[in-house]
């Protein structure tokens, strides 16, 4: 099978839809399928046997230099323009403008593919695909209306939500393509319900696929930090429940002697920076990013503790890999998180989202029990093994592929109500 595989960004650092890229790329190759990868910036890492078509942008977001304003020459045609107005006016523009500049380049390809999966890209130029005469299946990971929601309810002005409002305003667009998806893929029955309720799409015209484990994250050879808590998160928002961590070791560092390992790219001055030092935890927290894949999994082998204190995940795939190091996990009753970990006390223990003092016993609790501790991370290691697997992911999508493609050609463009 012939595969154009679109995600307007996909490097892995970028979080989960990154590394979904490349996991199921390389797994559908294994398969015997071919994978061409469309991927605005920044680019993914991709292994052998993947191609990669790079669309481009205008790359306003890069580091070190987001939010920059390009130089005349750089625009091209009208997307380009559209692009940089829409980020002026406090717009995220990538998947429009992706989408846009993606279906151009299918319009000359038609014949060289099967089929196309659409990665949470969810842009009205996705709308055109199967009238290309190309059947097009979507991943959706999880609404980003639940980001809005918490990100609006942490906006401490009326300037700061009012640009939030404006940020956001890519959701209409992507509730609306979701709505006229022929099939939906979705990593969690968590996050199933919530694009039923938030993006009004059918039930029946979704399946649920879990993620996978890449086969480098294993349980560490090293004696593990005493005192280390380790958390990670793709992006130093309000969602990812920092603020409450950060909150908990305060409280615990105040009794014990412990230091945080926070894996993620903080904004500088941000909430996160301010957060820590009024909490006066400078100098027992440390910031870790843009390490490689082994570094990293050193890195969660290395804690006593992790946690994981989302306030709404869809499905978590760090999660997932620190159960594979065996690490033991606190983390929150929220979203697909307890549908990775399984009953609360098996392989994790659970606590309230947001809730700091529950965090901090939960925490205290593990740092006290070795013996437990060794006991959560052999249970998730072993439920990691059995559940959730890369190449289990890529034959169930392509089982998909196959049923998208004979429905597309028993029935033509999907006419869904939109």
């Amino acid at each position: 099978m012939r595969v154009a595989l679109l995600s307007y960004r996909s490097k892995p650092h970028c979080g989960g839809q990154g590394v979904y890229v490349r996991h199921l790329s390389r797994e559908l190759v294994a398969l015997g399928h071919q994978v061409e990868v469309f991927s605005g910036q920044p680019y993914p890492d991709l292994d052998a046997g993947v191609t990669l078509t790079k669309v481009p942008s205008l790359d306003l977001y890069r580091e070190p230099d987001p939010f920059r304003v390009p130089k005349l020459r750089e625009f091209r045609d009208r997307v380009d323009v559209e692009e940089f107005l829409t980020m002026c006016l406090a717009g995220f523009p990538e998947p429009k403008t992706f989408s846009t500049r993606v279906l151009r380049l299918l319009a000359d390809r038609v014949d060289d593919f099967d089929v196309v999966h659409d990665n949470q890209v969810l842009g009205y130029g996705m709308l055109g695909i199967e009238r290309l005469g190309l059947p097009l299946i979507t991943t959706v990971h999880h609404p980003i209306t639940f980001d809005r929601r918490i990100d609006l309810a942490a906006a401490p002005t009326f300037r700061k939500r009012l640009a939030l409002r404006r940020w956001y305003g890519f959701l209409r667009m992507q509730g609306k393509v979701a709505r006229a998806a022929r099939r939906i893929l979705t990593p969690s029955e968590s996050s199933r319900r919530d694009i039923a309720r938030d993006f009004g799409v059918d039930p029946a015209r979704m399946q649920v696929v879990l993620l996978g484990v890449d086969d480098v994250f294993v349980p560490p050879t090293a004696p593990r930090v005493p005192g280390r808590i380790l958390a990670m998160a793709s992006a130093d928002a309000p969602m990812k429940g920092i603020a409450t961590l950060l909150e908990a070791f305060a409280k615990l560092r105040t009794e014990r002697d412990v230091e945080l390992v926070l894996v993620t790219r903080p904004e500088p001055g941000g909430r996160t920076e301010q957060l820590i030092d009024s909490l006066g935890i400078v100098d027992s927290v440390r910031f870790v990013h843009g390490v490689s894949d082994a570094e990293l999994v050193e890195i969660m082998g290395s804690a006593e503790v992790a946690c994981v204190p989302s306030l709404y995940e869809g499905f978590s795939l760090p999660t997932a890999e620190l159960m594979a190091c065996a690490t033991s996990l606190v983390v929150s009753r929220a979203g697909a998180i307890p549908e990775v970990v399984g009953p609360d006390g098996e392989c994790a223990d659970l606590v309230t989202p947001g809730d700091v003092g529950e965090l901090e016993v939960a925490l205290k609790g593990l740092l006290d029990d070795p013996e437990r501790r060794e006991r959560l991370g052999r249970a998730g290691r072993r439920r990691v093994q059995e559940l959730f697997s890369w190449r289990a992911v890529a034959a169930a999508t392509a089982a998909a592929y196959d049923e998208v493609i004979a429905d597309y050609h028993q029935g033509g463009p999907h006419r869904a109500d939109r």
